[in-house]
């Protein structure tokens, strides 16, 4: 009994660290969009990361056919919907001007290319509140104002 248990153990390991091995790198990117964190030096997208590994890990077992590159994905959206809403600015490039709302609309339908109604129902805002808020993202990505992202909080993103 014990050997079939350490068995599957190990398998779990080595399917996890397959995983981890083909999309953490693409994984580690998305948060490092999220965060607006420069790619070299990104603490806050790699704690969000292992957060998002961590819960995937922990629920690996009864993923039974879910993609886990999904659930990883919907784990580090989730994560960081939930931790940095309202108060999350980013640090520069291309994205810091956007809010932390644009910003993961932006990259659950760009760069991860989730569908509208997808990315809507997992941050549980309505279908047309995504769709105009990808709007507003892509158009400040392609015409973004001059100066300095704005420092203010976000205490009414939320509902914005």
């Amino acid at each position: 009994m014990r050997e079939r248990q350490a068995s599957r153990n190990a398998r779990r390991a080595r399917e996890f660290e397959a995983f981890v091995a083909g999309a953490a790198g693409r994984l580690l990117h998305a948060a490092t969009l999220l965060t607006a964190e420069p790619p070299d030096d990104c603490p806050r997208a790699q704690r969000l990361l292992t957060a998002a590994l961590a819960r995937t890990y922990a629920s690996w077992d009864r993923l039974r056919g879910e993609d886990p590159y999904d659930c990883a994905r919907k784990e580090l959206a989730v994560r960081f919907a939930r931790g940095t809403w309202h108060h999350h600015r980013g640090h520069g490039g291309v994205l810091a001007h956007l809010t932390a709302q644009e910003r993961v609309v932006l990259v659950l339908r760009l760069f991860e290319g989730v569908g509208e109604e997808q990315a809507a129902a997992l941050l549980g805002l309505p279908v047309e509140r995504v769709s105009a808020l990808h709007a507003r993202a892509v158009a400040l990505v392609l015409h973004p104002p001059r100066g300095p992202a704005p420092s203010a909080p976000l205490h009414g993103a939320a509902s914005a």
